[in-house]
């Protein structure tokens, strides 16, 4: 007699219950995710987190959308060697590392019992493997490609790196570059294209269980042979919201960043937490020197300088939640913030002097100034549908010292991808990645071509010829003397704030609020603006710093 319908039934339930019971190998310390919010065990702070959503890409190195919101989700997937904390880099998948003196050689020893969301163990040959793929197929934040001569193995767990040259930035760089399984990623050739379900597994604490680009979900869940420390979240879910404040006040997300307008509603609430983030997201007005000849002279940047009132940006756009943009890039919360660099603080009298002195004076009919052709001084400023009411104001303080501004609306990636491809006169961009190391002011000033995959923090100088500003650039790259590399990293600048090749906006200090009594684990990265970015924001934290 065959089993009936209801008979499978009962026999599979008594398989699922049992055996189990009977193998008695389920991890002790570790204990699925419970679906919805129900507390099953006492091993999670929190079941859920819930956080606002949008579609950021498939969280791979190689495929998520080159942001902060795309990139950090992708790091609750996949570990890297080296992590940070609130003050600086620890040592995570590498239990420790040591430099040679020249700059040229680093040893990182591979830490053991790491195993991969597939089940199978993490190896010194998948590091290895990891850091000569990313040497050759640039990550969408890569931070390695075509730097390294070569990666080998010495013993079990030691993986060698050798350098073409010297790189004050390349213990963060080969830190944060993500490990990824050999046997799944050694026969993939397009990795931007591959975007199978093997294609996100990785070593880190949380599994993607759920995503839907169409809705911008995803689900994170807890995984639990995770190496590292505890997680005290068990799943991390990203969720359609339409207006965020009112979202958070109905408990349907956890944490959001509140605009200074309804700040006050919450300040003397107790059961709420209210933080202001360091200043390393902002705004900056870019200036395509290809396109613009007249932008390649340098007293046409300075008026431009002059001539936007950032102070007045940061009172009406920013709210006062903002510090004005410095010309010399850094933001003031950034370790290597140089002093005493010249503002350019609001003058419209010398904008137009510094005009005059370049030749364009202003045509009689009018009011705007003329080219040296006769035709009037007039540009397009490409900005994102969030950022029309800044390029408004920009183009008021233009127009009072003789540039005519047409404000172009489209949405941000559009924006985004417009950027990359050089196709603006002037453009607003804002992003993160300001505190990062300084670097950067190299990638994004030393010129270079702007790939699909770039983060916007990426993208700089577009037909200026700038030699003195390379030569600084290129040598602090190759500097691993630390007081020798700031003192250079000053020396940028002040030259930045003489040249003026962009203008730094303003740098945003926003507000993050949170109830304490749901879940208090929230911390910044040392160089990073946003709580839930930071992948220790939900594990454990005890005997992390020790590791520094």
């Amino acid at each position: 007699m065959k089993p009936t319908r209801t008979g499978w039934r009962i026999l599979l339930l008594l398989i699922f219950f049992i055996l189990p019971m009977a193998c008695g190998d389920k991890p002790e310390e570790k204990a699925p995710v419970a679906s919805g919010d129900a507390k099953t065990t006492a091993l999670f702070e929190v079941d859920v987190l819930r956080l606002a959503g949008g579609d950021w890409g498939y969280p791979t190195p190689f495929a998520h959308y080159p942001r902060g919101p795309g990139g950090f989700k992708m790091c609750l997937i996949f570990d890297s060697l080296l992590e940070r904390d609130e003050k600086g880099l620890i040592p995570w998948l590498a239990e420790s590392y040591r430099i040679a003196d020249d700059g040229l050689t680093y040893w990182f020893v591979v830490r053991r019992n790491v195993l991969w969301q597939d089940g199978r163990p993490l190896t010194a040959d998948d590091v290895a493997f990891s850091l000569t793929y990313a040497n050759r197929h640039a990550a969408t934040w890569s931070y390695i490609f075509d730097t390294i001569e070569s990666v080998t193995l010495e013993g079990e767990q030691t993986v060698c790196v050798k350098l073409k040259q010297p790189h004050a930035a390349m213990l963060d760089n080969i830190g944060r570059t993500r490990i990824i399984p050999r046997h799944i990623w050694e026969t993939v050739d397009r990795p931007k294209e591959f975007i199978a379900p093997e294609a996100v597994v990785g070593c880190g604490p949380y599994r993607l269980t759920d995503y839907d680009k169409a809705h911008g979900t995803y689900r994170f869940e807890a995984f639990e042979k995770y190496w590292g420390p505890r997680q005290r979240v068990g799943a991390i879910e990203y969720v359609p919201v339409g207006e965020a404040t009112l979202a958070y006040e109905k408990g349907e997300i956890d944490l959001t960043t509140l605009s200074p307008d309804v700040m006050p509603r919450f300040k003397d609430d107790p059961t709420h937490n209210i933080v202001r983030s360091p200043a390393f997201w902002g705004y900056r007005l870019l200036m395509n020197m290809e396109a613009v000849a007249g932008l390649r002279e340098r007293p046409v940047r300075q008026a431009l300088a002059y001539a936007i009132d950032r102070k007045e940006l940061v009172e009406k756009i920013a709210r006062g939640a903002a510090v004005p943009g410095r010309m010399g890039i850094l933001p003031p919360d950034h370790v290597m913030a140089a002093q005493g660099i010249h503002f350019y603080s609001f003058d419209p009298q010398q904008a137009e002097l510094l005009l005059d002195g370049a030749g364009f004076r202003r045509m009689d009919t009018t009011g705007l100034r003329q080219t040296g052709d006769g035709q009037p001084l007039e540009l397009t400023l490409l900005c994102s549908s969030q950022e029309v009411r800044m390029a408004e104001l920009l183009r008021q303080r233009l127009g009072e010292v003789g540039i005519g501004v047409k404000v172009i609306s489209v949405d941000g990636k559009t924006r985004d991808s417009r950027v990359r491809a050089a196709d603006y006169q002037l453009a607003i961009l804002g992003h993160g990645g300001w505190g990062g190391d300084p670097d950067y002011l190299r990638v994004r000033f030393a010129g270079g071509s702007m790939g699909p995959n770039a983060a916007p923090s990426h993208s700089g100088l577009v037909g200026y010829n700038a030699p003195v500003l390379l030569d600084l650039l290129n040598r602090q790259q190759t500097e691993i003397d630390p007081a020798r590399r700031r003192q250079l990293i000053g020396d940028i600048q002040r030259e930045l704030a003489e040249q003026v090749p962009e203008i730094p906006l303003f740098y945003t200090t926003a507000v993050s609020i949170y109830r304490p009594a749901r879940y208090d684990g929230w911390m910044f990265m040392y160089d990073h603006h946003s709580l839930p970015h930071g992948k220790l924001s939900y594990l454990t934290r005890s005997g992390v710093a020790l590791k520094r």
